[in-house]
C-alpha cells in the first residue's frame, strides 16, 4: 500500500528524477564521508547516496516509513533512526573526527527551529545541504540593508558561509506545495563559531533587535546594552537592526557578556 503524505509531518515527497540527480550532484558524496539525511521519506535521495558514501544515517520521525527505508538497502553502513530531528543528538553519530555532512528535505513547519538546533551542534558538522521554502533560504542569505535580513540571517551567517544553489518548483513534489523551494548550502566556520563567546546572549540580542525592527537599536536593546557599548563596537545607536552587519552583532554580544563577568 502506498504511503499517503501526512500533513502533520509536513510531508511533501520529492519525485522528480532530474531534481533528485541535481541535488546529489550538488552534494557530491565521497567514499570516505559520513552523511546524515534528515527526513528521507520514501528514500528518493537516499537510494542515490548509499553506494557513494562511507556511512549513511537517516533520521525519520514517521514510523510508517521505516519498513520502506529498510527495503531500500541492507548495507552494513546504512542506519535508520526513528527519531525526532528536533531532539536528536547529531554529534553522537560523529566518529574519529570525521565530521558529518547533513542533508534533507526539511518540513516547512519545523525548518527554522531545526536550523537553530543544528547550529548548536555545528562543531561536528562539515556542511549542510537542505531543501527549504525559497523564502526561508532568501532570508538565510540576505545581506544587511535588505528588508528580509533578520535574526535567522545573522544567526546562520555568524557561524556559516551560506549559498542558495538553485530553486525547485512545486511540481517536483507529491503533494505539490503552494510555494517554491530552494537548495541551500551551509558550511560551518570553526573560527567564526569560536569567536562567539556567548551564543545564548547573541541569540537574545538578535531576538530583541529584530522583534522591534522599526525602533532604533538603542531602544530595542535597552534591556541588554547601552549607548557607549554600541559605540564601542562601531554601531550607531540610532541605526535600525536590519543595517547592522553580522560581525557587529557578534562583537556586541561578546562585549555585553564580558561586562556581565560571567557566561550567559
Amino acid at each position: 500500500m502506498q504511503h499517503q503524505p501526512r500533513k502533520r509531518f509536513g510531508q511533501n515527497f520529492l519525485h522528480d528524477p532530474a531534481v533528485i540527480q541535481r541535488i546529489v550532484n550538488a552534494i557530491q558524496p565521497q567514499a570516505e564521508q559520513h552523511l546524515v539525511e534528515i527526513g528521507p521519506g520514501q528514500g528518493a535521495i537516499t537510494i542515490h547516496l548509499i553506494d557513494r558514501c562511507g556511512k549513511l544515517d537517516v533520521i525519520e520521525l514517521d514510523r510508517d516509513l521505516i519498513p520502506g527505508l529498510h527495503a531500500v538497502s541492507q548495507a552494513g553502513h546504512f542506519h535508520i533512526h526513528n527519531a525526532d530531528a528536533l531532539r536528536f543528538d547529531f554529534c553522537s553519530l560523529a566518529e574519529n573526527d570525521n565530521k558529518l555532512r547533513l542533508l534533507g528535505n526539511l518540513p516547512y513547519n519545523i525548518s527554522t527551529p531545526l536550523l537553530f538546533h543544528l547550529l548548536g551542534q555545528a562543531e561536528c558538522i562539515h556542511d549542510l545541504h537542505f531543501m527549504l521554502q525559497k523564502e526561508v533560504v532568501e532570508r538565510i542569505v540576505a545581506a544587511p540593508g535588505s528588508k528580509i535580513y533578520g535574526r535567522l540571517s545573522v544567526a546562520i551567517q555568524a557561524r556559516c558561509s551560506s549559498e542558495m544553489l538553485f530553486v525547485i518548483g512545486p511540481g517536483a513534489f507529491n503533494p505539490a506545495p503552494k510555494v517554491e523551494s530552494a537548495i541551500v548550502r551551509l558550511t560551518p566556520d570553526k573560527d567564526a563559531i569560536q569567536a562567539i563567546r556567548y551564543p545564548q546572549l547573541l541569540d537574545e540580542i538578535l531576538q530583541q533587535a529584530f522583534s522591534q525592527r522599526r525602533k532604533i537599536i538603542l531602544n530595542s536593546l535597552k534591556k541588554s546594552v547601552d549607548g557607549p557599548m554600541l559605540e564601542a563596537v562601531a554601531i550607531e545607536p540610532t541605526a535600525r537592526a536590519e543595517v547592522i552587519p553580522v560581525s557587529s552583532y557578534v562583537k556586541l554580544a561578546n562585549l555585553a557578556g564580558d561586562r556581565k563577568k560571567q557566561p550567559i
